[in-house]
């Protein structure tokens, strides 16, 4: 089927499709026949009916002439303004536009113009069918016992057909039956057809996932006033997606760097095709980032959805991730009252969605999910784990949600995420702040590997300097040594095994408020780059 109608037969140039005569069929109900493989034919004559202006291509058969085949009396009590719509026969293939642009509200049916090809100069009129012309996208590969035809709309080439040569017979394909002289029946053409019949079905499940999918993110656009943008538009701000914009690559697909007209820079997410994964992930970012507005939240522009692929438009994060520097991948390091800043920054952003109705939990939170403005200000990203907390069972699941080394220790007791599970992992990252030392790291001991644990040890038995970062010069000055020892007693309660144990976020970002303004020497103040005005993959990042 396509659409909702059957599929009759496939021959080497087209797909007939059976489409019985309908009073009520909604003029947008053909969009179904339009793909980018196949497309309604000029050898088709199309029966509309409540036309607002006169068809600006009619038929040369006049609609009373097919009253008798097609049953149009019921039609025809409803209003007797129907109209048969025919397109130039110089063209090969309609475009829905083409259709649409009638602007009449019905389809009733369609009839068909079958050439006899023994007899060229002969033909019949069938009814109640159409045809679509088909091809294959991409440069000919065609059997050597097979002529190419391209399939043009316009000055457009939209693909290609293999014709066998005369006194052959198959598909013509040089991946599929290609072309054999002899074989009677026309076997080689019957497996041909069977497997284009497959085709067609496999690409009718893909064109109502698509428009399904396209449904839903438009819906959540709209709901949430959110700007959905044109695909071309996105596809020309990224150069077309070129690895020069593509700022990383994560486990739902890119991020890319664009810029879009009447705005600075953003960050574009583009997950992977045809990922029923990322649609649930895309609808739960737009509605888990419409719903809240923080300074320390990355704040979502837009949405797009074009061949199955959701895409996100977030603003742009110069600085990358904090993953990045504490890991050296972007710059030296850090001073320890710009990281402090940033946990304090990061603390309130959680905090805030816990303390929303209902409350938010983020699920994910980690060093690479913290992204940096020009000003090294945190941005808390990557909501597609999130979810509302409204009942507890609503967040319990035997797939693992989060990431190792982040992930709260409880879950793999009772499968299930909380507010405190938000702490466990911010715990983790307050140790990651002090150390830099990677989360899972299978080159450090066996009882070493999670850094959750060796925190643990370290900071239980008061040996935190064994473990704190040399960049930081710890002893300096004595507010930096106590202040460090002070968040390493803060993580060390966030990373209790129990999450009752561990303190609030609220509580958590008190706490790291108040040790920042315990500072006596004045906080650094670093300077946005010199230069941002053109992101690339060499010296731009965003997280996914």
């Amino acid at each position: 089927m396509i659409g909702n109608f059957d599929v009759h037969n496939v021959t080497s140039r087209d797909i007939i499709v059976h489409l019985p005569s309908k009073c009520d069929r909604q003029l947008a109900s053909i969009s179904a026949l339009f793909s980018k493989s196949y497309a309604v034919s000029t050898t088709n004559s199309l029966l509309l009916q409540s036309c607002s202006k006169p068809i600006p291509a009619p038929c040369e058969i006049r609609p009373r002439f097919l009253d008798p085949s097609l049953n149009l009396d019921p039609c025809l009590a409803n209003s007797d303004n129907i109209t048969c719509f025919a397109s130039n026969r110089s063209e090969r293939l309609l475009s829905f536009e083409e259709v649409n642009k009638t602007e009449c509200r019905f389809f009733l049916s369609s009839t068909s113009f079958v050439v006899d090809s023994a007899r060229n100069s002969s033909f019949s009129l069938e009814f109640e069918r159409v045809n679509l012309g088909w091809w294959i996208k991409g440069p000919c590969d065609c059997d050597g016992n097979a002529s190419c035809e391209l399939v043009k709309r316009g000055n457009s080439t939209l693909g290609f057909n293999c014709l066998c040569n005369e006194g052959f017979e198959g598909d013509g394909f040089r991946a599929g039956a290609g072309c054999r002289r002899g074989l009677a029946g026309g076997a080689l053409l019957m497996g041909a057809v069977a497997l284009l019949c497959c085709y067609v079905r496999r690409r009718t499940v893909s064109v109502n996932k698509l428009m399904n999918a396209k449904r839903l993110v438009s819906e959540g656009a709209n709901n949430s006033s959110v700007p959905f943008y044109d695909y071309r538009e996105i596809e020309k701000a990224t150069n077309g997606f070129s690895d020069k914009h593509r700022l990383g690559t994560g486990a739902y697909g890119a991020v890319y760097s664009g810029k879009l007209q009447n705005v600075d820079w953003v960050a574009i997410k583009r997950f992977r095709f045809r990922d029923p994964a990322s649609i649930d992930q895309v609808m739960n970012e737009i509605k888990l980032l419409s719903s809240v507005s923080h300074p320390n939240l990355v704040h979502l522009l837009g949405c797009c959805i074009e061949e199955g692929e959701p895409i996100l438009v977030y603003e742009f994060m110069p600085n990358g991730t904090l993953f990045q520097h504490l890991q050296r991948e972007r710059g030296q390091g850090f001073p320890w009252t710009v990281r402090l800043t940033i946990a304090a920054e990061t603390a309130k952003a959680v905090a805030y969605l816990h303390s929303a109705n209902p409350p938010i939990f983020h699920r994910d939170i980690k060093s690479s999910n913290i992204l940096l403005d020009h000003n090294y200000r945190s941005k808390v990203t990557d909501f597609g784990l999130s979810r509302l907390g409204m009942t507890e069972s609503s967040h319990i699941s035997t797939a693992l949600q989060g990431t190792p080394g982040y992930l709260d220790p409880e879950y793999h007791q009772y499968f299930h995420l909380s507010d405190k599970s938000d702490v466990y992992s911010f715990g983790v990252v307050l140790v990651e702040i002090i150390t830099a030392l990677k989360v899972v790291d299978f080159s450090r001991p066996h009882s070493e590997v999670n850094l959750a644990a060796l925190a643990n040890d370290r900071i239980g038995r008061g040996r935190i300097n064994e473990i704190i970062d040399p960049y930081l010069d710890p002893h300096r000055d004595a507010w930096t040594l106590s202040s460090i020892h002070n968040v390493a007693e803060l993580a060390f309660r966030c990373l209790a095994f129990h999450g009752d144990m561990r303190p609030t976020m609220s509580e958590v970002a008190e706490e790291l408020e108040h040790i920042r303004l315990t500072a006596w020497v004045p906080g650094l103040c670093i300077e946005s780059p010199s230069d941002t005005s053109s992101p690339s993959s060499d010296d731009e990042s965003q997280n996914l």
